[in-house]
C-alpha cells in the first residue's frame, strides 16, 4: 500500500512539473522572434507540443487565439485531483490495515 501512495506522489510531483513546463511553453509562444530551434526551446517544444496537439485537434483557434492551452491545463488539473484524492486514500488505508500494537 505504501509503495502504491509513494508512486501516486511521484505521478502528482511529474504532473506539477509538466504544467510548469506547459506554462513555460505557453508563455514563450507569445514571442514569435524566439529561435525555437534552439536546443532548449526545441526541448521544450518536443515534450509539451504532443499533449497540446490532442486538444488542438479538439477545439479550433479562435480569432487566432489557441485556446488548446485551457484544455490542456483542465485535463493536467483533473489528473492532479484525482491522483491526490486516490493517494489520500491510498494512505489511509495502509494506515487502517496497520497492526496496532
Amino acid at each position: 500500500m505504501l509503495i502504491a501512495g509513494f508512486l501516486l506522489q511521484v505521478i502528482a510531483q511529474t504532473i506539477s512539473i509538466y504544467s510548469l513546463l506547459l506554462i513555460a511553453r505557453v508563455l514563450l509562444s507569445w514571442f514569435p522572434n524566439l529561435p525555437w530551434e534552439s536546443p532548449v526551446l526545441a526541448g521544450l517544444s518536443s515534450i509539451t507540443d504532443p499533449f497540446l496537439n490532442v486538444f488542438r485537434g479538439l477545439i479550433p483557434p479562435i480569432g487566432g487565439i489557441d485556446l488548446s492551452p485551457i484544455l490542456a491545463f483542465m485535463a493536467l488539473s483533473l489528473s492532479q485531483s484525482l491522483v491526490s484524492s486516490g493517494g489520500a486514500s491510498v494512505i489511509a488505508a495502509a494506515y487502517r490495515a496497520m497492526p496496532v500494537s
